[in-house]
């Protein structure tokens, strides 16, 4: 992207870290105890379900759901915003915040009064404006889509309006900065009940793109880039290729009849390919990472893959950028921890420091008959490297 251009920090950042994690060659990265086979699908999988000094309890509420936190991180590279709402995506929207990369949290902060409506899951961005100010975008979806709007690095916020005459389901999923004229493109889907508020699914799920030319304050109507009438696509998480040329969006297969899908583009999101699956191995929900400084993607889910023994519970996977698209087995898997439930659990957010520690955060059933609640996982890849390296021999 020229340095010229504004840019967008990617969202679903979801940030949090773990005060235990020692430097790079010390003994966090011994392997833990664990039952899984060191391999599947193919490639090896890493378990640090069991590596509990790891994890760190962002927010618990005995009987209340806590679920479905996004992340950003603010531009010091420490401090994080975590908003997430009091219930199944519905519910009153709790944020919280970190100046310490994660490592202890504030309480639950002061929010407007209009978020104690919010429908949908929230999601946060931040946004680097070409006037050299650092804007805040939270947005609330189904119809209509609404976003709420912070210029002074989340203090204050304004209330959630309407963004147009348009609705969608986990608005926005994805937001990426075009590379040529500098315009956001943000990511959403739906199936007919939203879209225009008639409440009636007359559609197979349909991933929507928009588009704002003055840094999230207005937006334009929304166009389809994916449809397929035989797969329900939705929840787009958007890459952008090392050498900066190519956006992937990767896509739940919501029918469960196939693999999650791909889709590419060439030319900045105009258009986009026709879809193609992903590898089973990086099949899931709501995909989110962070390109790593090597190169590499780190990509988080939820596993939804057929027969995988971590079905349900909430993965990591690392690879090459043509190792993520290719639709075959490569790179490797970690499980980051075991989900009690059978699938409901991570909508994770991935943020990465200036240090090149990864800090990742979701919710789920961590401990069984107990309601959600959300934790963080903080870890290096370098460190994951030499764990894999020292994964028995694989069949």
């Amino acid at each position: 992207m020229p340095r010229s251009l504004p840019a967008v920090a990617s969202v679903a950042v979801l940030a949090l870290v773990c005060t235990a994690c020692g430097p790079v060659g010390s003994t966090r990265d011994v392997l833990p105890p664990t039952d899984l086979a060191p391999s599947w699908g193919g490639v090896p999988l890493l378990d640090l379900a069991a590596d509990t000094a790891r994890q760190v309890v962002v927010d618990r509420e005995p009987g209340q759901y806590l679920g479905h936190p996004t992340t950003v991180l603010l531009p010091d590279g420490q401090t994080i915003i975590a908003v997430y709402p009091k219930g199944h995506g519905r519910g009153a929207i709790v944020m919280k915040r970190s100046e310490d990369g994660g490592r202890t949290w504030s309480g639950r902060l002061p929010v407007p009064a209009s978020w104690e409506t919010s429908l949908e899951v929230p999601t946060i961005y931040r946004v680097d404006r070409a006037d050299g100010g650092v804007r805040l975008l939270l947005f609330s979806g189904l119809y209509p889509i609404r976003m709420a709007t912070s210029d002074d690095l989340g203090v204050t916020w304004s209330e959630l309006e309407p963004i147009g005459d348009f609705g969608g389901i986990v608005a926005m999923a994805a937001m990426e900065r075009r590379a040529d004229d500098g315009a956001l493109l943000a990511f959403f889907h739906d199936d007919g009940r939203f879209f225009s508020g008639t409440g009636t699914a007359d559609e197979p799920f349909r991933v929507y793109t928009t588009r704002s030319d003055d840094d999230g304050l207005t937006w334009q109507t929304p166009v389809v880039i994916a449809e397929d009438d035989s797969l329900d696509l939705c929840e787009p998480g958007v890459f952008r290729s090392p050498d900066g040329a190519r956006l992937a969006a990767l896509l739940r297969e919501n029918s469960r009849t196939s693999t999650s899908q791909v889709i590419l583009s060439v030319d900045e999101g105009s258009t986009w390919s026709t879809p193609a699956p992903l590898a089973t191995t990086v099949t899931g929900d709501r995909h989110q990472g962070v390109a790593l400084p090597d190169g590499r993607f780190l990509v988080s889910f939820r596993d939804m893959a057929d027969g995988s023994p971590t079905k349900g519970d909430w993965l990591a996977w690392v690879g090459t950028w043509d190792e993520l698209v290719s639709g075959s087995p490569a790179g490797y898997r970690v499980r980051l921890m075991d989900n009690t439930n059978p699938w409901d659990s991570t909508y994770p957010g991935v943020v990465l420091l200036p240090d090149g520690t990864v800090v990742l955060t979701t919710y789920g059933h961590w401990a069984e008959g107990e309601e959600p609640y959300i934790v963080s996982v903080r870890l290096r890849v370098d460190e994951l490297d030499r764990m894999v390296a020292r994964l028995p021999v694989r069949p």
